[in-house]
C-alpha cells in the first residue's frame, strides 16, 4: 500500500514537526502543564472579581427561590387536552407518533363508544427520557389534542417517573398551575424579519 501524500507537502517535514512536538523536546516547565493551569486559573479569577464588583450581571440565579423567566414559546412538559365529557381529545390518528423524531410516543387505538368519534387512544404513552422536546407532536396533531406547557421542573427519583401514560397526561395539569408554552404558528411569516434571522 502506498502512503497518501498531499501535493506540495514533503512527508519528511511532517515527521520532523511531529517529532518536535513530542514531550521529550519540550522544556520541563511546559511538560508540567503549569502555564496551562495558571492560564485557566487567571480566567477564573478574572470572572470572579468581575462578578464580585458587579453582581447585577452575574449569570447565576438563586434557584429555587428565584426562578428564571423563559420564553412564552418554551417547550416543556406535555399534556393531553380533554373534551367537555372528560375523554381525551385525541383520535389516535398516530400523526404525533409519526412526526416524532425521537420515536418516544406509543399509541394503541381502540373504537370509541360514541359513534360520532371513530377512535380514541386506549393507551397513550410518552417516554420523557427519549423526548427531545422539539414540539413536532404539537404541530402534527390535527385535533389540537396534545400541548406543551412552560413547566421545566421535571425531577424524579426513578426512570419510571418519566414514562407518562394517558392518565398522567390527562390529569397532571389539574394539580399544577402552569400556562401553555409552545403553540403552533398559524399566522403568516414576515419575510423581512425572517431574512434578518428573527421570527
Amino acid at each position: 500500500m502506498t502512503p497518501v501524500t498531499v501535493k506540495g507537502v514533503n512527508p519528511a517535514d511532517v515527521k520532523d514537526v511531529a517529532r518536535a512536538q513530542t514531550d521529550e523536546n519540550r522544556p520541563w516547565w511546559v511538560r508540567t502543564y503549569i502555564p496551562a493551569i495558571l492560564g485557566g486559573m487567571g480566567v477564573t479569577m478574572r470572572h470572579l472579581i468581575a462578578n464580585l464588583r458587579n453582581r447585577r450581571n452575574t449569570a447565576t440565579i438563586e434557584y429555587p427561590e428565584v426562578k428564571r423567566e423563559y420564553s412564552p414559546r418554551f417547550r416543556g412538559r406535555h399534556y393531553l387536552k380533554k373534551r367537555p365529557s372528560g375523554d381525551p381529545r385525541c383520535v389516535a390518528c398516530y400523526m404525533c407518533a409519526t412526526a416524532c423524531p425521537a420515536d418516544c410516543i406509543f399509541i394503541v387505538a381502540g373504537e370509541h363508544p360514541d359513534p360520532a368519534i371513530e377512535k380514541y387512544p386506549v393507551e397513550f404513552v410518552i417516554d420523557g427520557l427519549r423526548c427531545i422536546y422539539c414540539g413536532y407532536c404539537v404541530d402534527a396533531c390535527p385535533e389540537d389534542a396534545i400541548a406543551m406547557t412552560r413547566d421545566y421542573e421535571m425531577a424524579g427519583y426513578h426512570r419510571e417517573d418519566f414514562i407518562w401514560d394517558k392518565d398522567y397526561l390527562l390529569n397532571w395539569r389539574d394539580r399544577v398551575e402552569r400556562e401553555d408554552g409552545y403553540q403552533p404558528y398559524e399566522g403568516e411569516i414576515d419575510k423581512e424579519r425572517m431574512s434578518r434571522g428573527r421570527l
